[in-house]
């Protein structure tokens, strides 16, 4: 029988994984009895867990919401109106001369243009009354109603009155430019409000204009507390206080000025409405009376030659008909004699 050497690096290789599996069941031999004998231990110092109910959970739930909002802002205050009109600037003394002159020229207006004080209720009625009807008007009586009555209308109707003994369409032109004057005169007072409302937003554009300019200007020159836009921001808002205060003296005047101008338009067309009703009452004066400066009617005289002047005849009153017929037949009797 034959016999082989054997390897001694087979039989050390052996040796070491006999030892090493001796070493793992020691160790695991051990870790079995260290837990056999913590596990009584464990087990007698556990507790029961208390019971979790729907409020603590709510309670929990309610936490995490109220942890998601975000903080409170803080809401701005309000504007103070007087602080900040104080703030405006030294632009604001044309603009507050002008709501002046705003306020004033619209209660004189008003005060003014009543229909009473234009157009007097017993003035109209006394002329009315002497046109009715308008063949028997007297310009002595409507001339004395005029100057117990003084008001444009009475001014008006009294240059007409003065024109009488003239020519129908020479007394309507002079009511006509009277009117004109006297319309002129009651609406002078209404272009300053229309100057007013064109010139007070100018007024306030231009101190927002300034006051942006030296907020931009202060802005290059900041303190370490503030910021540019905190900066700007407020130097703007005060700055725009100007144009509230010129557009809030511009609209209203704009809107008197056009009430006023309209006023005036339709109260002045209602007198030259009377005007142009009493005129025909004046026809039958002409080439014949006038009015004197005390108001009686006078005739008219002619100067033929210097220093003597004559009062032309009235006119004959027209034939009746019947003598018409009777001088036509005896012209052409006349007529047909003479033919033989």
């Amino acid at each position: 029988m034959t016999s082989y050497p054997i390897n001694p690096n087979r039989q050390e290789r052996a040796k070491q994984k006999r030892i090493a599996l001796i070493c793992l069941g020691v160790v695991l031999c051990a870790g079995w009895l260290c837990g056999l004998a913590d596990s009584p231990q464990a087990m007698a110092q556990a507790e029961p867990e208390p019971p979790i109910n729907a409020a603590d959970i709510q309670a929990v739930m309610n936490a995490e919401i109220a942890s998601e909002e975000p903080p409170p802002v803080a809401e701005p205050t309000g504007i103070d109106m007087l602080s900040l009109i104080l703030r405006g600037g030294r632009f604001m003394i044309p603009i507050g001369l002008m709501s002046l002159l705003v306020v004033t020229l619209a209660v004189e207006r008003l005060l003014s243009l009543r229909r009473g004080k234009v157009m007097p209720r017993r003035l109209v009625r006394e002329l009315r009354r002497l046109a009715d009807p308008v063949e028997s008007f007297d310009p002595p009586a409507a001339y004395q109603a005029c100057l117990q009555h003084p008001s444009p209308t009475a001014s008006i109707v009294g240059a007409m009155l003065m024109r009488t003994g003239q020519p129908l369409g020479e007394i309507e032109r002079t009511a006509t430019e009277t009117i004109g004057r006297e319309a002129d005169r009651y609406a002078s007072p209404v272009r300053w409000l229309t100057l007013a409302a064109a010139a007070t937003p100018l007024m306030g554009l231009l101190g927002t204009v300034w006051g942006m300019i030296v907020a931009f200007h202060e802005s290059t020159s900041l303190s370490a507390d503030r910021s540019r836009s905190e900066q700007l921001s407020e130097g703007i808002y005060t700055a725009l206080v100007t144009t509230l205060a010129g557009l809030a003296v511009a609209i209203p005047a704009a809107i008197f000025a056009q009430y006023l101008e309209n006023r005036i338009a339709k109260l002045f067309h209602s007198i030259e409405q009377l005007v142009f009703d009493l005129a025909p009452g004046l026809a039958r004066f002409d080439g014949r009376q006038r009015l004197d400066s005390d108001g009686t009617l006078i005739p008219i005289q002619y100067v033929d030659s210097p220093g003597n002047a004559i009062t032309p005849p009235p006119p004959s009153p027209p034939p009746p008909p019947h003598a018409t017929a009777s001088s036509a037949g005896v012209a052409e009797s006349g007529n047909q004699a003479k033919a033989s």
